[in-house]
């Protein structure tokens, strides 16, 4: 096939390659992360001071990878507690190809007993960014599903949404009706009935409906959820305005 043909010239290679480019793992030498055991109840409150975004004296790497993104991600934390900024570190680690040991671990031992503290003090991206880590990290079967399956959803809501800024339409404004192109959808796809679809029903709910029978993904898959169901600016509250308009229009109401 000629590559004028593919989204992705070079297929699941080509893609991978641009995957893993990122991937490769910091370099921990001299640093580490706390201890699993650490009193997690005491990092809640202290508080980042603006040391953390200024080199340290003595540290064995100041200039290396690692270093450089801690004092980056410092900054977003300054004024916030010193556990929400260990979430975040872990997480930045944890998305590379390999992570200190205890890690995983110790972000799982996070989310587990101090969700309540994060889901409090955390931004939406932060959150969102917590939960996918789950996919690759989540110490059971159910947490790996629901972080892959939110990862995908967020994912691909983030660019969607940022192609349609393009339309010259806010997040909050539903297309009309008038403008309807009557063309076929990609793959061949059966066209989405306003009237009687369920496809935005049937990719939620199982997700939902899975992470809560894990009280260790839980607590963040409810929070995220619940914030996608009051957000006023996405598909599915557009689809639903949709829906509501279409149907006076066809008198169902």
């Amino acid at each position: 096939m000629s590559s004028d043909n593919e989204t992705y010239p070079g297929g699941l290679n080509a893609l991978l390659g641009r995957y893993n480019s990122r991937r490769d793992p910091f370099d921990f030498t001299g640093e580490s992360f706390p201890p699993g055991d650490i009193d997690l109840a005491a990092l809640t409150m202290a508080k980042v001071t603006e040391d953390a975004t200024r080199k340290q004296k003595g540290a064995a790497n100041p200039r290396s990878a690692w270093a450089n993104k801690r004092r980056a991600i410092a900054q977003e934390f300054v004024g916030n507690s010193e556990l929400a900024y260990l979430n975040a570190l872990l997480i930045s680690s944890l998305r590379k190809s390999s992570a200190p040991d205890g890690a995983a671990a110790l972000f799982l031992r996070l989310w587990h007993e101090q969700h309540a503290h994060l889901i409090d003090v955390l931004d939406i991206r932060w959150k969102v960014s917590s939960i996918m880590t789950f996919a690759d990290h989540g110490g059971t079967d159910v947490q790996r599903q629901v972080g892959q399956a939110l990862r995908m959803l967020f994912g691909l809501m983030k660019l969607y949404e940022f192609e349609r800024l393009y339309s010259g339409f806010d997040p909050q404004t539903p297309f009309g009706f008038s403008r309807k192109k009557r063309v076929p959808l990609p793959l061949n796809m059966d066209q989405y009935s306003l009237r009687a679809g369920g496809l935005d029903s049937n990719l939620l709910a199982p997700v939902w409906e899975l992470a809560m029978t894990d009280p260790g993904i839980a607590p963040l898959a409810n929070h995220l959820m619940e914030e996608l169901n009051r957000d006023p600016g996405t598909v599915f509250r557009r689809i639903r305005r949709m829906r509501e308009v279409y149907g006076r229009l066809k008198g169902d109401t």
